[in-house]
């Protein structure tokens, strides 16, 4: 959570323990043993998979990525 504060400049929304985090109306949601990193556009209870980004060590790097495919 302290990564998505840093990169992001906000306080997310803590979602599914400590696996999911939310701003705004994308959700980051670790998966596949905590090897992806899913970016995900919320739609009421619809879920819009945007992009998934490969975390190799450092979670920062996705999460750069994440924010910088979001700016578009």
């Amino acid at each position: 959570m302290l990564a998505v504060e840093r990169v992001f400049g906000e306080r997310p929304r803590v979602l599914d323990g400590s696996r999911a985090v939310q701003i705004d109306d994308v959700r980051l949601s670790l998966e596949a043993g905590e090897r992806e990193l899913c970016l995900i556009r919320m739609h009421g209870a619809l879920e819009e998979y945007l992009a998934i980004f490969e975390v190799r060590g450092d979670i920062e790097v996705p999460l750069l990525e994440a924010k910088e495919f979001l700016r578009g």
